[in-house]
């Protein structure tokens, strides 16, 4: 019982580790291409969104506070990246959507984070991932029913951004 609550303990802290050194080697990769870990995950969220989306439900997807979405959106816009335009009915909204000129920018994250994928799986078995992948999917489903996730959080995790 004790391994068991050990490995219980350690788990939390781990997944965070993981997590937290994943997103870091990301964030070096793409910066040698121009990207800061705000945009790129901001853009990847945007291409799986239905457009527009108002910068408010962007900045809850990705996690940030909407002062900070709006300095990045800026930055976007000023690279042509991304629109933004009036929400019909709503004078403090703005709607954003992706350009065409993200593309070239999008299809570059794709391939530094698939890249980084193929190194970090190469050696781990299917079988072994697949079961990871069972049980954070209960885990996600557990705290999700805890409800303390906003409209943005709810979103099933398939429409989640995984680099």
């Amino acid at each position: 019982m004790e391994s068991r609550s050990r490995a219980h303990e350690q788990f939390g802290n781990s997944l965070g580790r993981v997590s937290r050194l994943w997103r870091a080697e990301i964030d070096r990769r793409l910066a040698e291409h121009g990207s800061t870990d705000a945009q790129w995950l901001a853009l990847l969220r945007l291409q799986t969104m239905d457009q527009p989306v108002t910068q408010a439900a962007l900045a809850a997807a990705i996690g940030v506070q909407n002062p900070s979405m709006v300095r990045m959106l800026d930055r976007l816009e000023a690279e042509g990246l991304i629109e933004r335009t009036a929400v019909p009915g709503d004078r403090r909204a703005k709607a954003v959507r992706l350009t065409a000129k993200a593309r070239p920018r999008l299809a570059r994250i794709r391939t530094v984070t698939d890249s980084l994928r193929t190194e970090l799986f190469r050696g781990i078995d299917a079988r072994e991932l697949d079961a990871c992948m069972r049980v954070f999917s209960l885990l996600e489903s557990k705290l999700r029913g805890f409800g303390a996730f906003g409209e943005a959080d709810a979103a099933p995790s398939s429409r989640m951004i995984v680099p």
